[in-house]
């Protein structure tokens, strides 16, 4: 089955923020549906929809215990999921993937660009050297 039932775990983020928010689920894919439940920074939340193989096309519901609802599309490409949520007045990116695969997101352009990276100069035996270091 290209939806694997289980633990998946993954990150959404804000429009064009390069920040990624943890999110850890469990879902069951059966009978073209889509349930069950998971946790992010934001709270708990239960999980709800549809999934067409064919197209490898999912949508569903992201409804946090006494909270609101988010509205996800998903497209399944090699071993996760990646797409897009959307609230009334905001949407953001995800990607989610089962648990224990190598992390989805290696396979596909991140989400996440390149940290920016500082030259520092240094002077080795009385040779100047550019270093270029992470920020």
């Amino acid at each position: 089955m290209d939806f694997p039932s289980g633990p998946w775990t993954g990150f959404y983020n804000y429009g064009r923020s390069t920040r990624k928010h943890r999110m850890d689920l469990v879902l069951t894919f059966a009978d073209h549906t889509v349930s069950g439940d998971g946790s992010d920074d934001i709270g708990q939340f239960l999980v709800a929809g549809h999934f067409d193989e064919a197209s490898s096309e999912c949508y569903w519901t992201k409804t946090y215990i006494g909270g609101h609802d988010v509205y996800y599309r998903g497209f399944r490409e090699g071993k996760g999921i990646w797409g897009l949520w959307e609230l009334p007045s905001e949407s953001g990116g995800f990607q989610i993937w089962p648990l224990g695969y190598e992390q989805g997101e290696q396979n596909q352009k991140s989400a996440e660009e390149p940290a920016p990276v500082e030259a520092v100069g240094a002077k080795v035996c009385g040779l100047a050297v550019e270093l270029n270091i992470p920020a």
